[in-house]
């Protein structure tokens, strides 16, 4: 009789890519996903260890399932990271896996439940999570920035690109299953294939999109200095690709962009932006600040104030300073109170919410085009991916209204009618 499996997964997309392969090993005639606890013979957690928040979230999820008593394997960053302490604290999980032993998940599953042999861990072999139509396709892992904040090095190593022809074979792979939309994630994927020889990230885009299948891609997580002219001219040209810059610039102060270990200026920061909706004029561009980092001073979280105004992204998320060990800023002196940290984040998110407004008014009366993601059957209201939002609900909603019955992954049209502080809204536009 199989064995009956849960999985938790914490944290970003690219955890949820192993997260994914992880269930894909795991093979059918042996194993049955649930998303039910009470039927679960093994539960597997999926945990993130970014920063303090997500650090909490992993424990409680952890302290709450091993209060059912069924047999816990945990995974991921949370466990690379602090692999010693956990298992001193939570002696009830019955297995501990961090990343740098993924390789051999396999056989300590084989071990722990007492089963046949179990398939190693493989990225082509994944079992998607995701809506039928979209999937993540990570085309890097690790990180050389060494922010002085990130404690990503730490936990996933140094920068390494996939290979290009896995990559490539990957996106047909996942095409060839119906999928419409690919997001192309990494801790830093313009960086991809500098490890390489002769391949970019141009170059695999140009790949990729001989794809004719192929509805839309789309890039998350864009190093502002990475930006090439040449990226920025290829967006423009293809209409495949969406015109979305993810782009994380933490703050703007000069001094403070140093002591993060940030490559580039603000005034580097105004001319990417400039030129980016010069060529794209409909462009998105969305950014993360980092509030409360050691040494910001009024002056500094003034000038970021400001650079926000000048610059009206479309969407914006921001977060307070988390001090994590074994990283250079953990012990920089001026740490900043827990209060002021509050009270700016506060602070910039009502900057943020003016502008956003304003923002969306100015969609009124266009025509998107998109994928439906959604159906609420009691008001009768669709919702739309398009150009515009990302699939890790960050952005905002596009809801619509439409007398014909669509279906989920349907690409269609639709006319925006009005605006509010985040979100869209519109009817079908035949």
């Amino acid at each position: 009789m199989p064995y009956k499996v849960g999985l938790i997964s914490l944290g970003c997309a690219k955890n949820l890519v192993d997260s994914e392969m992880v269930l894909g090993m795991l093979n059918a005639s042996k194993f049955v996903v649930t998303n039910s606890i009470d039927e679960s013979d093994v539960i597997i957690i999926n945990t993130c260890g970014f920063i303090e928040d997500s650090k909490k979230e992993s424990i409680e999820n952890i302290l709450d399932i091993v209060s059912y008593h069924k047999k816990t394997v945990v995974t991921g960053c949370l466990v690379e990271r602090y692999l010693d302490e956990l298992k001193e604290s939570i002696p009830e999980v019955d297995l501990w896996v961090p990343i740098r032993e993924y390789s051999k998940l396999n056989e300590k599953l084989e071990e722990l439940l007492k089963c046949e042999k179990i398939e190693k861990i493989n990225p082509f072999v994944r079992l998607l999570s995701t809506p039928k139509y979209m999937a993540y396709l990570r085309i890097s892992e690790g990180c050389n920035n060494c922010c002085t904040y990130c404690a990503i090095p730490l936990i996933r190593g140094s920068f390494r690109s996939r290979p290009f022809d896995d990559v490539v074979k990957e996106a047909h792979d996942l095409v060839s299953k119906g999928i419409k939309e690919l997001v192309l994630i990494s801790q830093d994927t313009t960086r991809y294939g500098s490890d390489l020889k002769d391949k970019d990230i141009v170059d695999l885009l140009k790949e990729i999109l001989k794809i004719k299948e192929l509805y839309s891609i789309r890039l998350l997580y864009l190093y502002p200095d990475e930006i090439s002219d040449e990226l920025i001219e290829l967006i423009s040209k293809e209409n495949r690709i969406a015109p979305y810059f993810d782009i994380p610039f933490q703050h703007s102060s000069d001094s403070l962009l140093k002591a993060m270990h940030r490559r580039g200026t603000r005034k580097d920061y105004a001319i990417l932006i400039n030129k980016i909706r010069n060529k794209i004029p409909h462009a998105i561009l969305r950014t993360t600040y980092i509030v409360g980092f050691p040494g910001e001073s009024e002056k500094d979280f003034a000038d970021l104030v400001s650079f926000t105004r000048d610059m009206r992204f479309d969407h914006m998320g921001a977060f307070k300073y988390s001090r994590e060990e074994n990283t250079p800023a953990y012990s920089f002196l001026n740490q900043i109170d827990e209060k002021i940290k509050a009270k700016r984040l506060k602070e910039i998110m009502e900057v943020q919410k003016s502008i956003s407004y304003s923002n969306n008014k100015s969609h009124i009366g266009e025509i998107m085009e998109g994928i439906v993601i959604n159906y609420n059957p009691v008001n009768k209201i669709y919702e739309l991916r398009s150009y515009w939002n990302a699939p890790d609900d960050i952005d905002g909603k596009i809801s619509f209204t439409s007398d014909e019955k669509l279906n989920i992954g349907d690409i269609v049209k639709v006319k925006i009618t009005n605006a509010f502080v985040y979100d869209l809204y519109g009817e079908f536009n035949k």
